[in-house]
């Protein structure tokens, strides 16, 4: 899953197979950031210079609900 969240949070970024959403894209950076993933951070930070302090905080709130609704999002 380390590396699918990366991979995911770039297609969003991009719109790559889905619909652009930077928000989204935020979120699953987050979870491959919080497992260690390198580069999670820095794509974070760049799709973050396009988004509202309120975009963040909520994009932070959906992968906390992602990673709720499937914990297994958080490691091995």
């Amino acid at each position: 899953m380390l590396m699918l969240s990366l991979s995911i949070g770039e297609a969003y970024e991009d719109g790559y197979g889905v619909l652009e959403d930077k928000m989204k894209a935020y979120a699953w950076f987050n979870i491959a950031q919080a497992n260690g993933k390198h580069g999670a951070k820095g794509h974070k930070a760049g799709v973050a210079i396009g988004m509202t302090p309120m975009n963040i905080t909520e994009s932070q709130k959906l992968s906390q609900e992602m990673v709720k609704a499937n914990p297994k999002l958080l490691g091995d």
